[in-house]
């Protein structure tokens, strides 16, 4: 499974707002985008997309950006990954195009089904348990990590 650089950006953005977060602080995207070094044009239609689907917010004016939509250990890893390149990344069979959610169990899978879809089961569990104010945690306590 192999995410998005667009996905990438969002998760780093995310953090990066966790990680200054505070009551009623916004900040603007040529802030993020500089700290980041992501290019403030791309990043922003991240952060759109992102508020748009409630994980952030976003104000407009001369004090507005973008903060959380939510506390950050309620916003998980799956969450930002379904919005921005969709849930098809956690269930597109590995090496056909098809979706390897069946219903159906007599149905024909591929030549890598059943070694691989333990594994998507756990990238699935990774996803789903990971939360952002983890993610903030292990930066704050570890100063080998950087966003």
């Amino acid at each position: 499974m192999i995410l998005s650089n667009t996905c990438k950006y969002g998760i780093r953005a995310v953090i990066y707002l966790a990680l200054n977060d505070g009551e009623n602080i916004k900040i603007g995207i040529k802030e993020i985008s500089k700290n980041l070094n992501i290019p403030t044009p791309f990043l922003g239609k991240i952060m759109q997309l992102m508020a748009k689907h409630k994980v952030l917010t976003s104000t407009k004016g001369p004090h507005g950006g973008f903060g959380l939509g939510k506390k950050a250990k309620d916003i998980t890893l799956y969450d930002i990954v379904k919005v921005i390149d969709g849930d098809d990344v956690f269930t597109t069979c590995l090496i056909s195009v098809n979706s390897c959610e069946r219903d159906d169990k007599d149905e024909k899978h591929c030549p890598v089904h059943k070694d691989f879809d333990p594994i998507r089961q756990q990238i699935i569990a990774f996803f789903k348990e990971k939360n952002i104010q983890t993610l903030v945690d292990n930066v704050v306590n570890d100063k080998n990590i950087v966003l």
